[in-house]
Order: structure tokens, then sequence, then C-alpha cells
């Protein structure tokens, strides 16, 4: 599926699973100025990830994961969720979490070894980034089976690349999401490599067919065009809506640089290859293609790059005077209620350095973690045409209190920024298209089961 070619000339895509007529309808309300968002978010991203890696190089992280070159597979996908709707990445979608509302340093503070998290995921509708390769699609899988048994109308996604797809895990994953018919969409970033080994040694046939095999849509994409990213994830997230189960989507990307910076990818790919994706670049096609309809000119393209150099150089000052962690903050956020075992831990901790033991309060789920939700609009999509399933209030403080005091008690287990916009590590606008709407209230808070708290 595509709808910019790598010359930036607009197309129209059809595929066996969804007709030019389905694909064109989910563009059908992008106009010019939304592709420019899109085109901003791309270099936004792509600034950052420049500045991480250089921070990183500098000693300033221990390690980073590139995202160059899969921009428009993130921006366009990002860009389709609505603000209720769940994401589970990897360790790569920073582009993601940017779109989500995330702050960048937050995820710094992950390859910095400030933190083990980093952000709420209530608040964002973004999971913390998954080391265990693939083991995200099972906790997306479990999420999305909770939200069908609620009758939620939030959708969940999961990001994996093309290695993880040899995991045992995904495999699980799509059995359970295809027999519990959960309203989970698989992502899969085909960025050619699983760290050295290339695609062709992982599959004989392209990833997306797979699907089939489980009984649900599996459709292939081009990952470097964000216009058909967007209309293929919004399609899928729609089925997933409407109670039609998975689908798998297979955005064929590459990654222009290394798998980390721990990696040497000249040791296993040639310059030819590089050079020959480099003329696919995601942000050259949607570049291209504005100038030639008169929405980018030099000037708006320098307001852009300088509004990326912006937000690059207050993420590095911010991230250089991150403080280090108190060794106690340690045992914070690991369960809801605090386990005795736990408390003994800390106590322990305490003791030995010579601290007062002053464990937080019982962590509960807060009605109020919508202030970043207006980042979390989707493109062109009023957040109000999806409004979460009412579901009863449950005053989640008798419930942490019967589970202190009862051994058998469970526990509970986009937009276009303008120059004047706010930098990344604010509060970011719903979106810039128009009829985007206010963000939908939150729900009350939620009982010790909810599985879909926004």
């Amino acid at each position: 599926m595509q709808l910019l070619t790598p010359s930036g000339q607009r197309v129209t895509a059809t595929g066996p699973e969804i007709s030019a007529q389905e694909i064109e309808a989910q563009v059908a309300d992008v106009a010019l100025a939304d592709l420019l968002a899109m085109y901003t978010d791309m270099t936004i991203v792509r600034r950052l990830d420049e500045e991480a890696t250089a921070l990183q190089r500098q000693g300033e992280l221990g390690l980073w994961a590139p995202l160059r070159g899969q921009e428009a597979a993130q921006v366009g996908s990002a860009r389709a969720l609505a603000p209720d709707d769940m994401a589970f990445p990897s360790y790569r979608e920073h582009g993601v979490a940017y779109c989500r509302g995330v702050d960048p340093v937050a995820v710094l503070g992950l390859f910095r070894g400030t933190t083990h998290g980093g952000w709420d995921p209530n608040e964002h509708g973004f999971a913390l980034y998954a080391i265990v390769v693939g083991s995200q699609t099972l906790h997306a899988t479990g999420y999305a089976m909770g939200v069908s048994r609620d009758a939620s109308s939030c959708a969940t996604i999961t990001y994996f690349g093309d290695g993880a797809s040899s995991q045992g895990d995904v495999g699980e994953a799509f059995g359970w999401a295809a027999v519990f018919n959960a309203p989970v969409v698989f992502f899969c970033q085909n960025n050619q490599y699983a760290i050295s080994e290339p695609t062709t040694r992982q599959s004989r046939i392209p990833i997306c067919q797979r699907a089939a095999g489980y009984g649900f849509p599996g459709v292939q994409v081009d990952g470097n065009d964000v216009l058909a990213t967007l209309a293929v994830t919004r399609w899928a997230l729609a089925r997933a809506r409407a109670g039609a189960g998975p689908t798998l989507i297979e955005a064929v990307t590459y990654r222009m640089g290394a798998h980390t910076t721990a990696d040497d990818p000249s040791r296993y790919r040639d310059a030819d290859e590089v050079a020959q994706w480099a003329s696919r670049d995601p942000l050259a096609r949607v570049r291209t293609y504005l100038v030639a309809q008169n929405a980018l000119d030099d000037s708006v393209d320098a307001a852009i790059a300088a509004r990326a150099d912006e937000a690059a150089a207050d993420m590095r000052r911010r991230c250089l005077t991150l403080p280090d962690p108190e060794p106690l903050s340690m045992f914070d956020h690991v369960t809801v209620v605090e386990s005795a075992h736990l408390a003994n831990e800390r106590a322990d901790l305490a003791e030995l350095l010579g601290v007062d033991d002053d464990p937080p309060p019982a962590q509960a789920a807060s009605a109020s973690a919508s202030a970043s939700r207006t980042n979390r609009a989707p493109l062109g999509r009023s957040p109000a045409d999806r409004s979460p399933a009412d579901r009863a209030a449950t005053d989640l403080a008798a419930t942490v209190s019967t589970a202190r005091t009862s051994p058998s008690a469970a526990s509970p287990s986009a937009d276009a920024p303008s120059a004047d916009s706010p930098s990344p590590s604010s509060p970011r606008p719903a979106t810039s298209l128009a009829g985007a709407g206010a963000p939908v209230p939150p729900p009350q808070t939620p009982g010790q089961e909810a599985s879909c708290p926004r």
C-alpha cells in the first residue's frame, strides 16, 4: 500500500485486504496543512534522535537505539490513534512517544540510567519501553482482551520489529488475539535487519502473510510513506473498535543507522544497499510533494528546522541535569499496593544506608491524569466521536485498605507545531486539524479490574 511515491507523487493504492475506496476514505480529511504537520513531527523526531545519538557518543547515555529512517512509520501510525487508545512499544518507538506527548527527556532517562520507566503509561496511553524482545505483544493482547470484555471503545496497538517476529511471544500473541477477537493492531516495523540478520534469513514469506494462518488480515504498507501508514493504521484501528478483531500491519522501512550505538552495521550490510534506501527517505518524499503543492517553501522549511534545533538543545540541557535517583526510589511503583516482602526489603536497604525509611503512600489511579491527553488527539478525528464506555466508579482507596487488611483480597494488578508553539517538553496542542475538538473527559477512577482506565 502506497500513496506517496519516493519521488513525491500522489498515487492511488489498492490491495487484497483494502480497496482503493477504503484507503482513500481514511485520508479524505487530510489537508495539505495536516501533511505539513506530520512533516514537522518527523523533522523534530529525527533531530531529537540525532541529538540523543550524540549524547551517547559523548558518554551522557549508556546506550541509544536510533530510529532514523523509520519516522514515517512511527508518526503516521501514532497520529491515527485516539486519545483513549493504548500503545505498547519496544525500545525504538521514540517517534510514537513524541506523538503521545511523552517528554523526550523522560525517554532519555531510561538510557541514562536514572529511571526504569520515566513516564506514566496511563497519562499518555503509551506503555513503558519493553526491552525483552517481543514481550510487549503479549502485554498488548492481554490489555485488548480486557478492553473487549469491558465493551470499551478504545483499541490497542503494539510495535515490534521483523526480528521480534521470530520470537515465540509474538506467535502466542497472534494466537490469543485471534481466538479472543481482541481489538489489537500488530504493527511490525520491518526495517530489514534483526540486529545483523536480514529479513530473508528470518522468513520465507512476507511477514504480513503470517496473519492468514491465525485467521485475521495482514497488510503490507510502505513504511516510508507517512500518508499510507496513517491510512492503513486508521483502517486497522477502526476494524478493532468495530469488533472485527486483530490486524497485522507490516510497515516496510529501513533502519538507516545502527541497531543500537553498540552496533557496527557496516559489518553486515554494504554501502550500495544503504544508498538505495536513502533515496526512499520518508522526509524527502513529503517535502517534495509539499513543495510541488506550494505548501512548503525554503523559509517555512528553515523555520521547522530551527524549531527542531531548539527542541534538541532543550532536550540536551535538561538531560545533562537529570538528578541521580535516591536509592530507596527503586521500590516505588513496583506494585499498586506494597507487599510486606517489598516493605522489608526497603527497610533493610534504608538501615544499610543509614537513612529514614519513608515509604510513599499507596499508589492509586488518578482520574486527573488527563492533562496530556490533548497531545493524543487522532489526526483529523474528534475524540468525542469515540467516548469511553460508561463504567461504575469504584473507591480505590477502599480497595487499597481492604487489600492491606485482608490476606485474601486481590491486589490490583497531533499535531503540526507552529512557530510559536511550545517545545516538545511542554504540553502540546491537541492537533493542527480543523474539527479536532476537545479531548474526551476522563472516566472516573477505575476499579481494580478495569483494563481501559482512559
